[in-house]
């Protein structure tokens, strides 16, 4: 059910995409708000689900699986989206958009963040699959598994590698650049994924974990937006 679930959420976003850039086509600004927000909702919404069905045996066999799988996916049918502020914010510091364009896509990066999370308590409440039992009542699931300082530099290190990785395999022919970039983004999930859920994307994080930034802000800010944000800074002094 989860699995059908997710596959829908794809086709639907994928079909919006695809009227709004022909209905859109001559209003720019409009448009590229909406296809970043319908990527991100797409990417935010599966993760959420994603992140409930990391909890199904065999573990982690599962969630490193089905995460591989679905960045994939991702990557095939969200391509010119970021879905990322940090991915954003390269092209304003090289100057390949106007600043103003970039606080617009990150807008719409955070707009489909909310959304996500909203849609996916309504479908959480239909207890429509095993996982979806209890969902609602978790509130801040606390990700951090570890010291703060420990959990910055984890997502510090993560957005490095990660911006680093996707600079080096640029050249590389799309059909094997999606799978590069899952499988980097699998590893990275196994490694940090029980110490800080590995997200190192401060839109993903928000709408994976809200009540912690609720609960917590000046704390899980620290950690999921400003550390992912330095380590893209970091990339874009390096070049």
């Amino acid at each position: 059910t989860s699995l059908l679930l997710m596959a829908g959420m794809v086709v639907t976003v994928g079909l919006c995409r695809r009227l709004t850039r022909r209905r859109l086509r001559f209003h720019p600004r409009l448009c590229t708000f909406l296809l970043e927000m319908f990527s991100t909702f797409q990417t935010c919404a599966c993760t959420n689900e994603l992140f409930l069905l990391g909890k199904v045996e065999p573990k982690p066999h599962t969630s490193l699986t089905l995460t591989y799988g679905f960045t994939v996916l991702h990557g095939l049918t969200l391509t010119g989206s970021t879905c990322n502020p940090c991915g954003t914010l390269q092209p304003v510091w090289g100057g390949g958009i106007p600043v103003k364009l970039g606080g617009l896509m990150i807008g719409a990066q955070f707009v489909a963040a909310v959304l996500a999370r909203a849609f996916m308590h309504f479908i959480w409440s239909l207890r429509m699959a095993e996982p979806h039992l209890g969902a609602l009542s978790q509130g801040c699931s606390n990700p951090m598994q570890t010291t703060e300082t420990q959990a910055f530099c984890i997502e510090l290190l993560f957005s490095v590698v990660f911006q680093l990785t996707v600079l080096r395999v640029e050249n590389v022919h799309p059909k094997y650049r999606v799978h590069l970039i899952a499988l980097l983004i699998t590893m990275l999930v196994y490694a940090g994924g029980n110490l800080t859920g590995a997200i190192f994307n401060p839109a993903l994080a928000f709408s994976l974990h809200p009540y912690c930034f609720y609960d917590n802000f000046m704390s899980y800010s620290l950690v999921y937006w400003i550390a992912p944000s330095l380590g893209k800074f970091f990339m874009c002094l390096r070049k």
